[in-house]
């Protein structure tokens, strides 16, 4: 697989992966050009600890001929990265790295600030018209980011008598917040992939997903095999470079839907970790633009590119033309013919 990633932001307010060779992050609408990558053993540049590679002009050849370059439409998917809103195991965090440890942040939940965050970018999603636009949200399958990606890219406020499952029971996880309806919504779907650094800090261990389910009526669990959480453990941390190839397998696992604009909701760390893969080889200001760490609630829009033609989808907007047949050399291609034929 081969991928190029665009990035535009919207600031409101990481097991084996096999090797996704020829992958950026650059700022849209500009496209970095993207210089061919042989597959050999030792490609040229490589970032130092990552699977995904980027190669585009150096600095010093970043003029206009150099620096742009073009895809086919039907082989890009958009992206729109959050970060959940401010949770009660920021706020403890903030005050004592060793509150991460408590067990009394369990699943952390948004506070009020959190709440009101959520609200804000909702208010740009809707104003931007990108809740329109989006086909899917995915969701980290813990409090913090459901209520996020709900109260964002939900519904309004759910009332008796609307013929539609609700996305978040009232009250959902201590938020005191009203029912979120799905009428008019996308679907969202809860995916493990997504998820936080597993292991020892409590605030990033989940509940069985038979207790979210209530909560989070509208919610599609059904691609999380197991009902407790197998994957965090209370004396092992997940390590960066973990989470990092758990990144590239989760943008991998995107190429297998069929949805075009994605929103995901997750987490700073894995977020972090993920986009740290990208940009080596651009420019400096492209580079921190991808990797730096993410406020609470923030917006990137990424375009993903699949140039292995590992996407099968075809184009919904092409047109092959010569519809009814007849000739249509362009007139250059004419003339360079016809003196071929006269030279015979």
């Amino acid at each position: 697989m081969t991928m190029t990633i665009t990035t535009s932001t919207s600031i409101y307010g990481t097991p084996h992966v096999p090797p996704l060779l020829n992958s950026c992050f650059v700022p849209a609408p500009i496209f970095f050009s993207i210089s061919s990558l042989s597959l050999s053993p030792t490609p040229p540049r490589p970032p130092p600890s990552s699977q995904f590679l980027c190669f585009s002009a150096t600095p010093s050849d970043m003029d206009t001929t150099v620096a742009q370059t073009l895809y086919p439409l039907h082989r890009c998917k958009t992206l729109h990265l959050v970060r959940h809103a401010q949770g009660i195991h920021n706020v403890e965090g903030e005050k004592n790295h060793d509150a991460y440890l408590s067990y009394d942040l369990f699943d952390a939940h948004l506070t009020p600030l959190g709440w009101k965050q959520v609200h804000n970018l909702r208010k740009h999603v809707q104003a931007s018209g990108l809740s329109k636009r989006i086909d899917l949200v995915i969701t980290s399958p813990l409090l913090r980011t459901m209520q996020t990606a709900v109260g964002v890219f939900g519904g309004e406020a759910y009332t008796d008598g609307i013929e539609a499952t609700p996305l978040m029971a009232a009250n959902a996880g201590n938020s005191d917040h009203s029912a979120i309806s799905s009428l008019n919504c996308p679907p969202f779907v809860a995916v493990e992939l997504c998820r936080e650094h597993l292991g020892v800090h409590p605030c990033d261990k989940r509940r069985n997903i038979k207790e979210y389910r209530p909560l989070f009526p509208a919610i599609d669990f059904s691609l999380i095999e197991n009902d407790d959480d197998v994957l965090w453990t209370p004396d092992v941390r997940e390590k960066n470079e973990e989470v990092a190839a758990r990144g590239l397998k989760f943008l991998s696992w995107l190429w297998t839907r069929k949805e075009k604009e994605i929103a995901v909701v997750t987490h700073s760390g894995f977020l972090y970790h993920m986009l740290s893969s990208f940009g080596n080889d651009c420019h400096p200001t492209v580079k921190s633009e991808i990797c730096t760490h993410f406020a609470n609630c923030e917006l990137r829009s990424v375009v993903i590119v699949d140039r292995s033609l590992m996407g099968s989808d075809s184009s919904t907007t092409n047109y092959p033309g010569k519809i009814p047949h007849g000739l249509d050399l362009p007139s250059d291609v004419a003339g360079k013919l016809q003196e071929n034929n006269a030279n015979k």
